[in-house]
Parts: structure tokens; C-alpha cells; sequence
């Protein structure tokens, strides 16, 4: 079953990935401040890392954690900085991952959903891998709503190949994440390039 699209996009831009998202520094900075309280101390797996932006600034913070993407390239160059020994990379697929059910305190997936064609097939992974009471981090951004400019430059973007599936509203988000099994803790639109919907979940009847 074809679980992703838009590879060959990714791979190309694998080398110039951080330098395009400097753009966004200040949100990522936002989105690091408000993780760390739930990703301290705890085994943590990030699923579509990347370059390893958000992954290497939370190292030091987690107990462990096993950051994961499904193109090599990408992992390739997350693994050109000095990590932390608390910090391993390896290429998966989010929609297949490996490990055994509820091996993880902390999952967190920023920026990616919006771009899988089933992005369900993911998020039953992710109920799968944690822990009962485990937390999920799941910025994303949220296209749907946007002026004109915003509008021009997402068509400009897919004319190149960027892989854009979902267009939710901050509302139609938390909506389809509760809809796959998921209760919200916490939730806020960031200001970026584009409207981004910060949220932390729960498994639907986990503790809290």
C-alpha cells in the first residue's frame, strides 16, 4: 500500500531544508519552550524529524529520544551535527514503525501530518507505540483559512512538488484528531509562515 507521496520532493531538498526553515525559527523556538515540560525525562519518539531541528534543541531535556524520518536524506543530514548520546536517528516509516506497542512516553510529530495522503494510517501507529498515559505533540500547520498572499504562495509551493494533502482549519485539526482516538490537553495557533495549530493529546480514556 503506497502510505506516502512526495519522497522525491523531500530528497531533494534534504541539503537546504534548515536554511528554507529559518523562516520559521521564532515558531520553532516557541514550539521547543512549550514541549519541553511534557518531553522531560521521558522516552520520547519523534516521528518526520527531518533535519533533526526539533530533535537535537530537546535532547538534552528527554530521557531518550529515538528520532525517526522515512527519506535517508533527511536522516543523513540530522546525522552531520554532534548529537547527544540520549539522541538516535534511523529512518522509518511513520505509518509502519518497527516497535513494540507502548514503547513510548512521548510522541511528537510537527509539520507532517497535513502532508501524508492518510495521515490516519499514522496516527494508529502512534495510539499503537504509546504508552497508555503517554502524551502526543502534534504541531501542524493549518492552511485552510488564509488570506490571498498565503493562498498564492501554497499553490506556488505544490507547483514545485510540495506534497500538501490537508488544508484543516485549527478547528477541523483538533476535530480529526479526536476523531482518530485522541483527547486534547492543550492547544494554540502559533504565528509562522502559516497558521500553525500546536496540540498535545492524550489517548482517548487514558489517564490524565
Amino acid at each position: 500500500m503506497k502510505t506516502h507521496d512526495g519522497k522525491a520532493f523531500w530528497m531533494r531538498c534534504a541539503g537546504f531544508y534548515d536554511r528554507f526553515m529559518k523562516k520559521d525559527n521564532m515558531a520553532y523556538e516557541q514550539m521547543c519552550t512549550l514541549m519541553r515540560p511534557y518531553i522531560r525525562n521521558k522516552t520520547v519518539l519523534e516521528l518526520a524529524t527531518g533535519t533533526g531541528l526539533i530533535a537535537h534543541e530537546l535532547a538534552h531535556d528527554a530521557r531518550s529520544i529515538e528520532a525517526t524520518d522515512y527519506v535517508p536524506e533527511m536522516i543523513a543530514e540530522a546525522k552531520r551535527r554532534d548529537a547527544s548520546s540520549k539522541l538516535h536517528f534511523s529512518v522509518q516509516d511513520a505509518c509502519h514503525l518497527p516497535y513494540a506497542p507502548q514503547s513510548f512516553e512521548v510522541v511528537v510529530m510537527s509539520n507532517a501530518l497535513h502532508i501524508m495522503p492518510q495521515p490516519e494510517l499514522a496516527l494508529s501507529e502512534i495510539q499503537r507505540v504509546l504508552a497508555d498515559d503517554g502524551v502526543f505533540i502534534a504541531p501542524t500547520f493549518t492552511h485552510a483559512e488564509m488570506g490571498l498572499w498565503a493562498r498564492w504562495r501554497a499553490e506556488m509551493m505544490k507547483m514545485v512538488g510540495f506534497p500538501l494533502q490537508k488544508a484543516w482549519t485549527p478547528e477541523a485539526y483538533l476535530a480529526f484528531l479526536r476523531a482518530n482516538g485522541f483527547e486534547i490537553v492543550e492547544s494554540r495557533v502559533l504565528k509562522a509562515s502559516f497558521p500553525l495549530t500546536y496540540a498535545v493529546c492524550r489517548k482517548s480514556g487514558g489517564r490524565n
